[in-house]
């Protein structure tokens, strides 16, 4: 009898996702099997299953790229990983490894490179297929559930702060205190930063005060540029905006230093309106970020197993996706859930 798992599928853009019963897909030579542990939840989960961006995933798929499991199977020729090895299967499933872009470490953007839950099957499933030279290795210290988040959350966050150029004792905008936000603020700590959190929610300025941020902003202040500017001395060396919004991509320019870096993750719809005058005049740079590399990912997890990084969770069940999905469409999702396959 062949053996069957659950997972969820996005069958038309917009409408709730269907958990059918379905084969365990079997890897072929280059892939492996991992048998689901825990996976997150992500924004962009919600954007692939709404079909919000001009490049859609073809229906009917899976979503999920922060899934973190066992590897069960191996197809022929796999060396880079063995059975009983944990491993995550992030939003970068694959690239070709030789073009110009990969060989910079910058293999998000490879022209071949295929996405976990939206080009590729991902992690709302019992079971995942995956290419061994792409998952993220898990270390030992780290428990599933805990990693999840870290797998895309936790390498956005952090290449984007990479990305600013700011330096040890310098000063970083971290607008957005959601599920990215909360870890960039951690990240940028650990980092020897100095932390202005930006937010609408009193409550995750709070809790980005908890995770050491040195100063919050209310950015629905009429004034809130202003005053990230008198904290920082004149702007922030960096600003990372997290947030799926127009008006902070709005507001992070303004907040932007002389020479400094604006570094764009979050992706709300319409178009981006610079202002060119302000930029030129002050030497801004604007820069998108996109995830991270396999050595992002190294580093990004290395934190975690240091104690310095810690993903602030919710678990919920698969059974329960388009609750949690229409609580992350409503913005009552304080920082990150994670889907949690042991209690199926």
């Amino acid at each position: 009898m062949t053996p069957t798992m659950q997972a969820a599928f996005v069958e038309q853009f917009g409408q709730p996702l269907v958990i059918r019963d379905v084969p365990v897909p079997q890897p072929v030579p280059g892939q492996i099997l991992v048998k689901t542990e825990a996976c997150g939840v992500c924004h962009t989960d919600l954007h692939a299953a709404s079909g919000d961006w001009p490049l859609k995933p073809k229906l009917p798929f899976i979503p999920g790229h922060e899934g973190i499991g066992i590897v069960v199977a191996m197809g022929a020729g796999v060396t880079a990983v063995k059975e009983g090895d944990r491993v995550g299967v992030p939003w970068l499933y694959s690239a070709c490894g030789h073009c110009e872009y990969c060989l910079a470490g910058h293999e998000p953007v490879c022209p071949d490179a295929q996405f976990g839950g939206f080009t590729r099957n991902g992690g709302f499933a019992d079971f995942i297929l995956a290419d061994p030279n792409y998952v993220a290795h898990i270390p030992a210290t780290l428990d599933a559930r805990a990693a999840a988040p870290l797998i895309c959350a936790g390498i956005t966050s952090y290449k984007g702060i990479k990305e600013t150029g700011a330096r040890p004792g310098q000063w970083i905008v971290i607008s957005g205190i959601g599920g990215l936000g909360h870890l960039a603020v951690q990240y940028a700590k650990a980092m020897g930063l100095h932390v202005c959190a930006v937010d609408i929610d009193e409550r995750k300025l709070a809790h980005a005060t908890r995770l050491g941020a040195d100063a919050t902003v209310d950015a629905r202040m009429g004034n809130a540029v202003e005053l990230v500017r008198k904290v920082t001395g004149g702007g922030a060396h960096g600003v990372l905006i997290t947030a799926p919004s127009l008006p902070a991509f709005r507001q992070g320019v303004g907040m932007t230093r002389k020479f400094g870096t604006c570094v764009l993750v979050g992706l709300p719809a319409g178009e981006f309106p610079t202002p060119l005058f302000d930029v030129v005049a002050n030497c801004i740079t604007i820069r998108g970020s996109f995830v991270g590399g396999r050595l992002d990912m190294a580093e990004a997890l290395a934190f975690a197993v240091d104690g310095k990084v810690k993903a602030d969770i919710e678990l919920q069940r698969l059974a329960d996706i388009n609750s949690v999905f229409a609580r992350l469409k409503s913005g009552d999702v304080p920082s990150r859930v994670v889907l949690d396959f042991s209690a199926a």
